[in-house]
């Protein structure tokens, strides 16, 4: 497990986790200097219209300069028009970068996922996954739309308007100003209760989608063994929780932004007072400075209000892109330092006191030794747990051995290119996996260089095209999400023929013939002889009758080879296969 990056804590001030989501922009620097630029325009053009309006309301209504005034209007509407263009500009761009940004992370992240150790996906749950893909990469966006740069603009703004006040009567801002500590202290208490509320929502959203995932992956096993209710109390659980964690939030909400909203009605009260008074008494402060600070008084509060949100976005997608760099930093990718590519395998597979744990100190492969020649059938056979589809990923190097070797045509196979190597190895599983699309796509796995014309030979070699064709649309038949629409020897019938036209050296048949009809089996049998011929093709199966004819049948128990030999050897020698047998001789008999 990759260790965790004590720097990277998820926090709105994390230098280098903010220095390396921006590091995404860079190949997006006109846009985003469009949307600095309109940021900063912004901020200038906001504290145009108090000025227009003092200088309006102390030179030209009050004179009642009719002139003046329509001349003061027209330009404090031009003003408006440039404020909506920039506007227009900087969200534009803002979310522009933003939707750009998380597709190249995305990107980034799949291929990452792509080439991770198949060790990974063991201990990662899906919905987690699926979590980081999907909803944690899209609150990331809302850092650019949402977050940096309206907290950029609602500061340059805030400074702005500051200096004008100042400029425009000292005593009426340092009124508003008296108001500002209060509001900026509540909003740094705010935003670090927010952090920890919102870490927390992640966490829930993650095991809500995790939960949900698995149990309608798993609805058969639910409604078979009459799990409905139980099922549902744990939703419940969890749902409650997803809830509570974001109540947290509704809660630090609820408090923070009443305050925020009464400290700027005290702010303008002050101001209309003590203004209102110097006013009426010497006239030292006019009534349009008044009223100009009354604007500006909202246009100073409202953006600090704001930049609690704002904070509050942006925080959620720091600890988003957090949770997303951890993936991309896990150091979980498939290291493949071999180089040597060949077009195809003669087919000679030699294991040399082979041994394996997936969790160390405890070997699920105890130093094994076996040779298949090239062009031989090799069946594996053994109880449950002895290890023999363990080979198989072993084999495609789907994990590294701990100790021993593993040969192909005399070559170690760490040797060979990872793409190389199992492009010239075709598996067929007993849970064969389909995607939600057609048949032909899920035989070529959309692999351009075989065509329909191929894929129909291969299966009438192989005696299937029938079947195929007897279905709606035939080739172009939708199997739907893990192609629930076939049965499950209809499925294996599919993965034989996509196994047969990869047109592979080496072929694994991994209990390719258990738990299906008379019928399918049937198939899969007259299937096998002809796939298998003159290829190397290692069987593993827990049904010995549809072994008898392999060339050599290797006998696993605990890890451990206990028996080799053929079929016939192996019953002469009355041991562990011997008993097998006949166990299963007796039980088919019988029934």
């Amino acid at each position: 497990m990759a260790k965790k990056n004590k720097n990277i804590t998820g926090k709105v001030y994390d230098y280098k986790l903010f220095t390396r989501l921006m590091s995404y922009a860079k190949v997006y620097k006109s846009q985003f200097y469009i949307a600095v630029i309109a940021v900063i325009l912004l901020a200038l053009f906001a504290v145009v219209r108090p000025i227009l309006l003092q200088k309006i309301i102390d030179n030209y209504i009050t004179n009642k300069n009719a002139e003046q005034l329509l001349v003061y209007a027209i330009l404090m509407l031009v003003v408006l028009l440039f404020e909506v263009f920039f506007q227009f500009l900087f969200i534009y761009f803002a979310n522009w970068l933003g939707q750009n940004i998380i597709k190249d992370m995305r990107t980034q992240l799949f291929q990452h996922l792509l080439h991770f150790k198949m060790q990974y996906f063991n201990k990662s749950a899906v919905g987690k996954l699926v979590t980081r893909v999907v909803s944690d990469i899209e609150t990331i966006a809302s850092v650019f739309g949402q977050g940096l740069f309206m907290i950029i603009s609602d500061l340059l703004k805030m400074l702005v308007v500051a200096i004008v006040m100042l400029w425009m009567n000292w005593q009426l801002a340092l009124i508003v100003f008296a108001i500002l500590p209060i509001l900026i202290f509540a909003t740094k208490v705010f935003q670090k209760a927010m952090k920890s509320a919102f870490q927390e929502v992640r966490t829930e959203v993650a095991n809500l989608n995790s939960f949900v995932q698995e149990r309608i992956t798993g609805m058969r096993i639910i409604q078979l063994f009459t799990r409905e209710k139980i099922e549902y109390d744990n939703f419940k659980k969890i749902n409650n929780k997803h809830k509570k964690a974001w109540i947290k939030t509704v809660w630090y909400n609820s408090i923070f932004f009443p305050i925020a909203e009464v400290l700027p009605s005290i702010a303008i009260g002050l101001v209309v007072w003590y203004g209102g008074l110097n006013a009426a008494v010497d006239g030292s402060i006019t009534v349009g400075e008044i009223i100009s600070f009354i604007m500006m008084n909202n246009m100073l509060f409202r953006p600090l209000r704001q930049i609690a949100d704002k904070f509050n976005t942006l925080q959620m997608g720091m600890v988003a892109a957090e949770r997303v760099f951890k993936i991309i930093d896990a150091n979980e990718i498939e290291i493949d330092l071999g180089n040597n590519k060949i077009a195809s395998f003669e087919g000679n597979v030699s294991f040399k006191d082979v041994r394996f744990s997936y969790v160390k100190n405890e070997e699920v492969i105890k130093g094994i030794s076996f040779d298949v020649n090239a062009g031989d059938t090799v069946a594996i056979v053994g109880a449950t747990g002895a290890g023999k589809s363990t080979i198989i990923n072993l084999l495609n190097r789907f994990y590294t051995i701990d100790k021993g070797l593993i040969k192909i045509d005399g070559i170690d196979i760490s040797e060979y290119h990872l793409h190389e190597l199992r492009s010239q190895i075709a598996v067929v599983l007993q849970d064969v996996f389909l995607f939600s699309d057609s048949i032909f796509n899920n035989i070529t796995l959309k692999d351009t260089s075989i065509s329909l014309e191929e894929v129909q030979s291969a299966a009438k070699e192989i005696g299937i095209h029938d079947f195929i064709m007897s279905l709606p649309n035939g080739y172009h038949y939708n199997v739907k999400e893990r192609g629930v629409m076939l049965s499950v020897g209809q499925r294996q019938l599919i993965a034989f023929l996509r196994a047969s036209v990869s047109k592979p050296s080496i072929l694994i048949l991994d209990e390719a013939t258990s738990s299906i009809d008379s019928q399918s089996e049937r198939l899969i049998q007259e299937a096998t002889e002809k796939i298998t011929k003159n290829r190397t093709s290692i069987i593993i199966a827990h049904r010995l009758a549809t072994i008898k004819k392999a060339d050599m049948i290797i006998v696993m128990e605990n890890g451990k080879i206990v028996e080799q030999g053929t079929h016939k050897e192996l019953l002469e020698k009355k041991g562990y296969y011997s008993r097998l047998y006949n166990i299963q001789f007796i039980q088919k008999k019988a029934s």
